[in-house]
């Protein structure tokens, strides 16, 4: 490769840092603002010249840029962000953008860059579609936290769990609001079920849409038909994140790419062992803990072992551990599939 190069991400500006093999000259320097436009005609200089390739770390930003590289013909090299501080080592000077760009020019040019999967558009799609059921989701519960927790503070009678989400809960939430809370919490009652209205209608049209993609894919459709639990958003998580040839070489290493392994690292020594080291996708990790509490069912074929763990722990190491298994399982089956599991039909 005659140009090696990597970036820093940021929302104002990009730094980048290359090498010119051929010369030995080094460029370094900022494109601003970070946008495509600007990015693409910095990339202009690169015209013409091949073997160009650029690293840069899997943070918010990074789509545009893979595109823009790949538009341009420069080969573009994702790192994984954890082990890219790993690889950094301990600390020796104030950590700064150009440090972090030069970085990534070394770990590429030596070799040791702890590369990601850059995935075809389509699975991108899919992914922010994913990303934003599952803020929609979060969303929904803080709404109807919000509305037992006004229900306490004004001594109210107390809902139900669960009872918001019936129209015979609604009704009756709204002639508490009327009977017992101060026109303040009234107010505040109808706002949250209006909101509630609003992200219902939202998730079921984003559901549907992305049943609709589960149904198209091959990976997603092999998961449902063989995996107890797993359904069409949480079949379509796994694939979109999990698939493709060669994207693990174990199983124990998607379980970690997922964030549910144990964490052995914590930084300053604030966090004790023993933590989940939540380190990926808060989709799939919240997918497959979704899917692994469904074993809590009599009939489901793993419920002895969801039990046992249960009774020795808790119901939430149990559901953990099967979210576990869900993820190896996923990841044997995708694997056999390879990039066929991305196919769409």
């Amino acid at each position: 490769m005659p140009i090696v190069g990597g970036m820093d991400i940021h929302r104002k500006q990009i730094t980048f840092d290359y090498v010119d093999l051929a010369t030995g000259e080094v460029v370094c320097g900022q494109i601003a603002p970070a946008d495509r436009r600007h990015l693409r005609a910095w990339l202009e200089r690169f015209e013409g010249i091949p073997d160009v390739a650029f690293a840069f770390e899997a943070c918010t930003g990074w789509r545009y840029v893979a595109a823009e590289l790949a538009r341009a013909g420069v080969q573009a090299h994702l790192a994984e962000p954890a082990d890219t501080a790993a690889a950094r080592g301990r600390k020796k000077r104030a950590k700064t953008d150009r440090a972090d760009s030069r970085l990534m020019r070394d770990l590429l040019l030596q070799g040791r860059l702890p590369e990601c999967w850059i995935p075809p558009e389509y699975v991108l799609e899919c992914r922010a579609l994913l990303e934003t059921y599952h803020a929609l989701r979060r969303e929904h519960t803080a709404w109807v936290q919000r509305a037992h927790a006004v229900l306490f503070h004004q001594g109210a009678t107390r809902l139900r769990e669960g009872g918001t989400g019936t129209a015979g809960g609604r009704e009756l939430l709204r002639e508490i609001a009327a009977g017992q809370l101060s026109p303040a919490g009234q107010q505040q009652i109808g706002l949250y079920l209006r909101m509630l209205e609003v992200t219902e209608a939202e998730l079921d049209a984003l559901r549907g849409q992305l049943t609709g993609a589960a149904r198209r894919l091959a990976g997603a459709k092999a998961l449902r038909e063989q995996l107890y639990g797993v359904g069409p958003v949480t079949a379509l998580a796994l694939t979109c994140w999990l698939g493709g040839a060669g994207r693990f070489s174990s199983a124990r290493k998607a379980v970690r790419f997922a964030g549910l392994d144990i964490t052995v690292y914590s930084s300053a020594g604030k966090r004790s062992p023993g933590h989940l080291s939540r380190q990926g996708p808060p989709v799939l990790r919240w997918c497959a803990y979704e899917a692994g509490k469904v074993h809590a069912h009599g009939q489901a074929p793993d419920h002895g072992y969801y039990a046992q763990v249960k009774d020795r722990i808790d119901g939430k190491r149990a559901a953990l551990s099967e979210a576990r298994k869900i993820i190896r399982q996923a990841c044997h089956l995708l694997a056999e599939l390879g990039d066929d599991a991305l196919a769409t039909g």
